[in-house]
Protein backbone atom coordinates (compact mmCIF):
# COMPACT_ATOMS: atom_id res chain seq x y z
CA UNK A 1 0.00 0.00 0.00
CA UNK A 2 1.10 3.45 -1.34
CA UNK A 3 0.58 7.17 -0.14
CA UNK A 4 -1.10 8.73 -2.47
CA UNK A 5 0.63 12.56 -2.70
CA UNK A 6 0.44 15.01 -5.10
CA UNK A 7 2.95 17.12 -6.97
CA UNK A 8 3.21 19.76 -3.90
CA UNK A 9 3.11 17.24 -0.77
CA UNK A 10 6.17 15.62 -2.71
CA UNK A 11 8.09 18.71 -3.04
CA UNK A 12 7.67 19.69 0.47
CA UNK A 13 9.22 15.71 1.42
CA UNK A 14 11.85 16.14 -0.69
CA UNK A 15 12.53 20.32 0.50
CA UNK A 16 12.97 18.51 4.24
CA UNK A 17 15.27 15.43 3.17
CA UNK A 18 12.78 13.12 2.76
CA UNK A 19 13.54 10.52 -0.13
CA UNK A 20 10.10 9.34 -1.85
CA UNK A 21 10.69 5.60 -2.73
CA UNK A 22 7.92 5.07 -5.45
CA UNK A 23 6.96 1.23 -6.73
CA UNK A 24 8.60 0.46 -10.38
CA UNK A 25 5.80 1.03 -12.68
CA UNK A 26 4.48 -3.02 -14.21
CA UNK A 27 5.92 -4.09 -17.63
CA UNK A 28 3.07 -4.05 -20.32
CA UNK A 29 3.36 -6.78 -22.17
CA UNK A 30 3.99 -6.87 -25.65
CA UNK A 31 0.77 -7.72 -28.34
CA UNK A 32 1.82 -10.81 -30.13
CA UNK A 33 1.49 -10.01 -33.59
CA UNK A 34 -0.50 -12.65 -35.62
CA UNK A 35 1.12 -13.85 -38.78
CA UNK A 36 -1.00 -13.07 -42.17
CA UNK A 37 -1.22 -16.31 -44.38
CA UNK A 38 1.18 -15.72 -47.35
CA UNK A 39 -0.63 -16.99 -50.46
CA UNK A 40 1.22 -19.84 -52.04
CA UNK A 41 1.47 -17.53 -55.41
CA UNK A 42 2.47 -14.37 -54.29
CA UNK A 43 4.71 -12.06 -56.21
CA UNK A 44 7.66 -10.63 -54.38
CA UNK A 45 9.15 -7.27 -54.62
CA UNK A 46 12.01 -5.97 -54.04
CA UNK A 47 10.29 -3.56 -51.35
CA UNK A 48 8.98 -6.64 -49.30
CA UNK A 49 12.72 -8.21 -49.63
CA UNK A 50 13.73 -5.67 -47.88
CA UNK A 51 11.33 -4.95 -45.56
CA UNK A 52 11.31 -8.69 -44.48
CA UNK A 53 15.84 -8.42 -44.32
CA UNK A 54 15.48 -5.63 -41.79
CA UNK A 55 16.04 -6.43 -38.28
CA UNK A 56 13.36 -6.62 -35.90
CA UNK A 57 14.15 -3.59 -32.91
CA UNK A 58 12.47 -5.24 -29.22
CA UNK A 59 11.77 -1.80 -27.35
CA UNK A 60 11.84 -2.21 -23.76
CA UNK A 61 8.16 -2.54 -22.14
CA UNK A 62 8.99 0.34 -19.66
CA UNK A 63 11.02 3.61 -20.22
CA UNK A 64 14.41 3.52 -18.46
CA UNK A 65 14.36 6.44 -16.10
CA UNK A 66 17.17 8.36 -17.41
CA UNK A 67 20.41 8.58 -14.88
CA UNK A 68 21.63 11.89 -13.92
CA UNK A 69 25.33 12.47 -14.61
CA UNK A 70 26.76 12.31 -10.85
CA UNK A 71 28.83 15.24 -9.87
CA UNK A 72 32.35 15.04 -9.65
CA UNK A 73 33.56 13.93 -6.56
CA UNK A 74 35.60 16.81 -5.01
CA UNK A 75 39.06 15.33 -3.01
CA UNK A 76 40.35 17.42 0.07
CA UNK A 77 42.97 19.68 -1.14
CA UNK A 78 46.05 18.23 0.90
CA UNK A 79 46.97 20.53 3.53
CA UNK A 80 49.43 22.89 3.05
CA UNK A 81 52.26 22.85 5.47
CA UNK A 82 53.19 26.31 7.31
CA UNK A 83 57.26 26.92 7.34
CA UNK A 84 58.84 26.03 10.40
CA UNK A 85 59.77 29.42 11.71
CA UNK A 86 62.79 29.62 13.34
CA UNK A 87 63.02 30.06 17.14
CA UNK A 88 64.47 33.32 18.99
CA UNK A 89 66.08 31.55 21.90
CA UNK A 90 66.63 35.25 23.22
CA UNK A 91 62.92 36.12 23.04
CA UNK A 92 62.15 32.47 24.18
CA UNK A 93 64.61 33.03 27.33
CA UNK A 94 62.94 36.19 27.82
CA UNK A 95 61.46 36.60 31.75
CA UNK A 96 59.65 39.19 33.83
CA UNK A 97 61.43 43.05 33.54
CA UNK A 98 61.41 45.92 36.21
CA UNK A 99 59.80 49.22 34.32
CA UNK A 100 61.72 52.16 35.24
CA UNK A 101 60.02 54.16 37.88
CA UNK A 102 57.22 56.96 36.74
CA UNK A 103 56.24 59.43 39.25
CA UNK A 104 52.86 59.49 40.38
CA UNK A 105 52.05 63.02 41.70
CA UNK A 106 54.44 65.30 39.99
CA UNK A 107 52.20 68.18 40.91
CA UNK A 108 52.68 67.88 44.17
CA UNK A 109 54.56 70.63 46.01
CA UNK A 110 57.04 69.84 47.34
CA UNK A 111 56.98 72.41 50.15
CA UNK A 112 53.73 71.34 51.64
CA UNK A 113 54.96 67.51 51.85
CA UNK A 114 54.77 66.51 55.73
CA UNK A 115 57.89 65.81 56.87
CA UNK A 116 56.68 62.82 58.26
CA UNK A 117 56.51 61.23 54.75
CA UNK A 118 60.30 60.95 54.63
CA UNK A 119 62.70 61.70 51.27
CA UNK A 120 60.32 59.42 49.03
CA UNK A 121 58.27 56.39 48.39
CA UNK A 122 58.50 53.91 46.01
CA UNK A 123 55.82 51.73 45.24
CA UNK A 124 56.87 48.39 43.47
CA UNK A 125 53.54 46.01 42.18
CA UNK A 126 52.07 44.31 38.66
CA UNK A 127 49.46 45.71 36.61
CA UNK A 128 47.63 44.51 33.78
CA UNK A 129 48.09 48.62 32.77
CA UNK A 130 51.74 49.19 33.24
CA UNK A 131 51.74 52.22 31.19
CA UNK A 132 49.00 53.59 33.42
CA UNK A 133 49.88 52.37 37.11
CA UNK A 134 46.13 54.48 37.78
CA UNK A 135 44.44 52.37 35.33
CA UNK A 136 41.08 50.63 35.56
CA UNK A 137 39.53 49.76 38.83
CA UNK A 138 42.97 48.41 40.98
CA UNK A 139 44.77 51.58 39.74
CA UNK A 140 41.51 53.51 41.45
CA UNK A 141 42.05 51.41 44.44
CA UNK A 142 45.83 51.88 44.46
CA UNK A 143 45.21 55.85 44.07
CA UNK A 144 43.07 55.71 47.13
CA UNK A 145 45.28 53.77 49.59
CA UNK A 146 48.18 55.82 49.01
CA UNK A 147 45.45 59.27 49.23
CA UNK A 148 44.76 57.65 52.59
CA UNK A 149 48.22 57.66 53.45
CA UNK A 150 48.61 61.49 52.40
CA UNK A 151 51.28 60.23 49.48
CA UNK A 152 49.74 62.31 46.83
CA UNK A 153 51.29 65.54 48.67
CA UNK A 154 54.49 64.54 47.85
CA UNK A 155 56.08 64.86 44.65
CA UNK A 156 58.76 61.87 45.26
CA UNK A 157 56.19 58.96 45.49
CA UNK A 158 57.14 56.53 42.42
CA UNK A 159 55.88 53.26 40.72
CA UNK A 160 58.04 50.86 39.53
CA UNK A 161 55.75 48.46 37.67
CA UNK A 162 56.68 44.57 37.37
CA UNK A 163 56.33 43.72 33.64
CA UNK A 164 55.22 40.08 32.75
CA UNK A 165 54.95 39.36 28.58
CA UNK A 166 53.23 36.07 29.50
CA UNK A 167 51.10 35.22 32.50
CA UNK A 168 53.24 33.43 34.82
CA UNK A 169 56.52 34.05 33.01
CA UNK A 170 59.77 33.04 34.99
CA UNK A 171 61.49 35.66 36.77
CA UNK A 172 65.09 36.26 36.61
CA UNK A 173 65.71 37.53 40.12
CA UNK A 174 69.37 38.41 39.50
CA UNK A 175 68.33 41.24 36.95
CA UNK A 176 65.29 42.48 38.97
CA UNK A 177 67.80 42.92 41.78
CA UNK A 178 70.08 45.12 39.51
CA UNK A 179 67.69 47.23 38.24
CA UNK A 180 65.73 47.61 41.71
CA UNK A 181 69.56 48.75 42.85
CA UNK A 182 70.26 50.95 40.43
CA UNK A 183 66.55 53.07 41.07
CA UNK A 184 67.15 52.70 44.29
CA UNK A 185 70.74 54.22 43.79
CA UNK A 186 69.13 56.98 41.97
CA UNK A 187 65.64 57.80 44.18
CA UNK A 188 66.95 56.94 47.47
CA UNK A 189 63.33 56.54 49.34
CA UNK A 190 62.60 56.40 52.90
CA UNK A 191 60.42 53.64 51.91
CA UNK A 192 59.78 50.37 49.37
CA UNK A 193 56.16 49.49 49.76
CA UNK A 194 55.71 46.12 47.84
CA UNK A 195 51.96 45.04 46.79
CA UNK A 196 51.38 41.49 45.95
CA UNK A 197 53.04 37.89 45.69
CA UNK A 198 54.60 38.13 42.57
CA UNK A 199 56.52 41.40 43.11
CA UNK A 200 57.69 40.23 46.95
CA UNK A 201 59.11 37.19 45.44
CA UNK A 202 60.60 39.00 42.34
CA UNK A 203 62.00 41.85 44.83
CA UNK A 204 63.31 40.16 47.60
CA UNK A 205 63.66 36.63 46.22
CA UNK A 206 62.00 34.83 48.81
CA UNK A 207 59.54 32.06 47.92
CA UNK A 208 57.39 32.16 51.62
CA UNK A 209 54.00 32.67 51.21
CA UNK A 210 52.78 35.93 51.33
CA UNK A 211 51.36 35.83 54.96
CA UNK A 212 54.97 35.43 56.11
CA UNK A 213 56.38 38.00 53.93
CA UNK A 214 53.40 40.51 55.27
CA UNK A 215 54.09 39.77 58.85
CA UNK A 216 57.84 40.52 58.24
CA UNK A 217 60.02 44.19 57.95
CA UNK A 218 62.65 43.63 54.90
CA UNK A 219 65.80 45.04 54.06
CA UNK A 220 66.51 45.31 50.56
CA UNK A 221 70.03 45.78 48.88
CA UNK A 222 70.88 49.44 50.26
CA UNK A 223 69.73 48.92 53.30
CA UNK A 224 65.74 50.47 52.40
CA UNK A 225 63.20 49.23 54.51
CA UNK A 226 60.44 47.52 52.61
CA UNK A 227 56.93 46.44 53.72
CA UNK A 228 54.61 43.60 52.04
CA UNK A 229 51.02 44.10 51.70
CA UNK A 230 48.01 42.80 49.57
CA UNK A 231 47.94 43.99 45.73
CA UNK A 232 45.16 45.74 44.55
CA UNK A 233 43.61 43.86 42.25
CA UNK A 234 43.82 41.13 45.03
CA UNK A 235 41.79 43.52 47.28
CA UNK A 236 38.83 43.73 44.61
CA UNK A 237 38.58 40.48 44.41
CA UNK A 238 38.54 39.89 48.23
CA UNK A 239 37.37 42.93 50.06
CA UNK A 240 37.74 41.97 53.54
CA UNK A 241 41.33 41.80 53.45
CA UNK A 242 41.09 45.73 52.57
CA UNK A 243 41.18 46.16 56.92
CA UNK A 244 44.91 44.35 57.01
CA UNK A 245 45.95 45.97 54.02
CA UNK A 246 45.59 49.50 55.85
CA UNK A 247 47.05 48.18 58.60
CA UNK A 248 50.41 47.00 56.40
CA UNK A 249 50.50 50.53 55.45
CA UNK A 250 49.96 52.33 58.84
CA UNK A 251 52.99 49.76 59.84
CA UNK A 252 55.13 51.58 57.00
CA UNK A 253 54.10 55.04 57.67
CA UNK A 254 55.16 54.20 61.48
CA UNK A 255 58.36 52.50 60.37
CA UNK A 256 59.07 55.82 58.13
CA UNK A 257 57.89 58.88 60.79
CA UNK A 258 60.40 56.91 63.48
CA UNK A 259 63.30 57.08 61.08
CA UNK A 260 62.26 61.12 60.20
CA UNK A 261 61.84 61.79 63.72
CA UNK A 262 65.74 60.04 65.05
Amino acid sequence: MSLQLDARQRAMLQEMGITLWQPAPKPVAAPVAQARPIPVVARVTAGDTAVMDAPVIERDSAPQARQQPRPPVQRPAAPVTAPVAQVDESASAATASLRAPQPLYPQADAAKTPKELGSGWLVVFETATPDEPFGGDSGKLLDNMLRAMRLHLHPRTFACVLERSAPGQDINTEAINAALAQTLAELQPAMVLILGLGAARATLGNREPLGRLRAAQHQLVNGTPAIVSYDPAYLLRAPDAKASAWADLCRALAVVRKAADA
